[in-house]
């Protein structure tokens, strides 16, 4: 066999991400805490970024002068420096591209209308002395509180109302990480049972670290004891005269909790050795305030009724091009440095604002359709929440999933029942047994409740019962599926029943 060496042309196609348009995707992902943080930074580097405090005007003055003509020369030469780059959508996909829309038009939107938008990003050659490689920005970040509990939740909530009801009460931790929500007036904005909320909360408290969600010390003192497994009556009768040791009435004390003073004196060292501020091992401030990003409002029925969506454009940086300042240092731009620089700049803030821009309409057109397919639960509660998953949402508004997972993220809707991420809308269904309607995950967990709950002694009911039970109910679902949703809701298996019913 003889090896050649051969010269070929091939035509082909691939995709390049480049720098902008990596930073452009970025955008779409970050909070408006985050979006503002880079505003700043961007305001800091490029001179001809200016805030938007809605009296500046983004156009030169209308008078002319002698310099006008050198003026528009240099801006030509400018774009000629980037002529022939091509923007590109910051959606995955690649293949859809939205025209632009004024910037007037996003100041007020109802709910489920269409809008487009201007494709972002300008080329540009990735370099690996990039600052955000560096070592001390890829170093592991020390987690939060709520970071800390989010990733627990989401193993032990099944995600739609249950995971949305318990990431509601984070925002009720105080700084020592005790639960100060109200449950009755909680049950009563998200339209749901007292149980219902008893038992998210029960569960939450089960999560680390020990003592989290407590409503009081003596409960805080107490599930600390309980992951232990040393809480006994003894100790409980303790705990629940903590005023007696701050009285150091240890004589009561020990007639209570019918122990000797060694017993005792052991007893109040297990206490001291408990962390009655669970909270305070992580940063100081547990519960951030969450500022929605969109915030939606009844309509009245002389409007058609429905929804109204708008921005928060409170939390939403707003910047320009200062076009009296470029045309000012245009004059000075005399070498082929400085022109480049300065269309460099021009180009960066140009296409901020464009990404910006984007960003918001991708925000707003997301929102919009979770809205419609969610109309239940706000009309009705969180009974009604529908499932729902990412697809849903991106054939109906012509985007890729990965888009709609990043402009979901760190993003909060302001409804009349409360503050949600936009996450915790999408939820996993079971479909019916002729294929043609889908059940929430909830409500299906609601059926298998209601039918262990109504088990009498001699009539227990196995998973097996259960799977045909619901199947006469239209609902098809697996045995496993059902034991998963029965763990879950920390219901016994069948002989575990069976006993506790015989002994009642």
């Amino acid at each position: 066999m003889t090896i050649k060496q051969r010269l070929d042309i091939r035509q082909g196609q691939n995709l390049t991400m480049t720098p902008q348009l990596q930073q452009a995707i970025k955008l779409l992902q970050m909070s408006n805490l985050e979006l503002a943080e880079f505003v700043e930074a961007e305001l800091e580097k490029n001179p001809l970024l200016e805030r938007d405090d809605g009296t500046a005007s983004a156009e030169p003055p209308a008078e002319k002068n002698a310099d006008a003509a050198p003026d528009a020369a240099r801006a030509e030469d400018f774009e000629d420096v980037n002529a022939g780059r091509e923007d590109r959508s910051l959606d995955t996909d690649f293949e859809n591209v939205f025209t632009g829309t004024s910037a007037a038009d996003q100041q007020n939107y109802d709910a489920f209308a269409t809008n487009s938008f201007a494709d972002v990003g300008k080329g540009g050659n990735a370099r690996f002395d990039n600052p955000e490689f560096s070592f001390e920005n890829t170093m592991a970040e020390e987690k939060t509180l709520r970071e800390h509990l989010m990733a627990q939740m989401h193993l032990e909530f099944d995600p739609g109302k249950e995971l949305a009801i318990a990431v509601l009460f984070t925002e009720h931790l105080d700084a020592s990480g005790y639960f100060r929500g109200d449950l009755a007036a909680i049950a009563e904005r998200l339209g749901c049972e007292n149980a219902l909320l008893d038992d998210i909360l029960a569960r939450a408290q089960e999560l680390d670290p020990p003592g989290i969600f407590a409503r009081d010390l003596a409960e805080c003192l107490a599930l600390q004891l309980k992951e232990k497994n040393r809480l006994d009556p003894a100790m409980q009768a303790l705990l629940d005269n903590l005023d007696l040791i701050a009285a150091r009435d240890l004589k009561k004390l020990k007639n209570l909790c019918g122990v000797d003073d060694d017993d005792l004196a052991e007893m109040l060292d297990e206490i001291k050795s408990l962390d009655p501020k669970p909270a305070l091992a992580f940063e100081h401030f547990v519960a951030q305030t969450v500022i929605p990003d969109v915030l939606m409002r009844p309509l009245p029925k002389s409007k058609g009724g429905g929804w109204a969506v708008e921005l928060n454009n409170d939390t939403l940086p707003r910047v320009l091009v200062n076009q009296r300042y470029t045309a000012e240092i245009g004059q000075s731009a005399k070498t082929k440095k400085d022109k480049e620089y300065l269309s460099e700049q021009l180009s960066t803030a140009n296409w901020l604002i464009k990404a910006m821009d984007q960003r918001a309409h991708t925000i707003l057109r997301t929102a919009s359709e979770i809205i419609l397919k969610q109309e239940a639960f706000f009309n009705y509660g969180v009974e009604y929440l529908k499932p729902l998953v990412l697809k849903d949402v991106a054939d109906a508004i012509g985007m890729h999933e990965s888009t709609i997972s990043r402009v979901t993220t760190n993003k909060y809707i302001g409804t009349p029942r409360g503050v949600f991420e936009m996450k915790y809308f999408f939820s996993s269904g079971v479909s019916s047994v002729d294929g043609a309607a889908s059940y929430a995950a909830e409500a299906v967990k609601s059926r298998i409740r209601a039918l262990t709950d109504a088990e009498t002694s001699d009539a227990i009911l196995s998973d097996d019962d259960i799977v045909k039970l619901l199947k006469e109910d239209g609902i098809s679902v697996a045995r496993r599926t059902v034991a998963k949703y029965r763990e879950a809701m920390k219901i016994p298996s069948s002989v575990q029943r069976r006993r506790e019913k015989k002994r009642t």
